[in-house]
């Protein structure tokens, strides 16, 4: 099973599941695919999906998946990174109003460079993470939360 977790922002990411049912329709994708919308208001024949999830339900979610497509949210990154589960983030970006700037697509690239997850902005580079991914061995997650302070205290700083 796959779980797609956008997160609970109040702007709508539709970029992605379209992303996720465009590799659906072509083949690409062949499990069943949960998603977590939160605000996002999508209907697919291919894709269950559900609003705004209790934490322990969208624990168990985590646990069940083989692979977590995710917005670049933190929290949901070291969700399922805690749970030692191959994640592919596509982070909001401000271009398409899906956030009020880029700070998703910095906390991306950071845990993509550090080696954790996979990474993509757009359906090119979402195809060849998916493509990736059941070869990739991540980095198995460790807190290190100095790191992850400074990182967010730079970003503030930057604003």
């Amino acid at each position: 099973m796959i779980l797609v977790i956008l997160g609970t922002q109040d702007k709508e990411f539709t970029r992605l599941l379209k992303m996720v049912e465009d590799m659906i329709k072509e083949g690409l994708i062949k499990d069943k695919v949960i998603v977590q919308a939160g605000q996002t208001k999508y209907k697919s024949k291919y894709m269950g999906i559900l609003d705004l999830i209790p934490n322990t339900k969208f624990n168990k979610l985590i646990k069940e998946a083989d692979l977590v497509i995710t917005h670049g949210g933190v929290g949901s990154i070291i969700s399922a990174l805690k749970q030692n589960k191959s994640v592919i983030a596509v982070p909001r970006l401000s271009k398409y109003s899906e956030h009020v700037n880029d700070h998703q697509l910095e906390i991306v690239e950071e845990f993509s460079k550090l080696g954790y997850i996979k990474s993509a902005t757009n359906k090119k580079e979402f195809r060849k993470a998916l493509k990736d991914i059941k070869e990739f061995k991540g980095t198995k997650y460790k807190s290190n939360n100095s790191k992850m302070i400074k990182l967010i205290e730079d970003f503030i700083d930057n604003i």
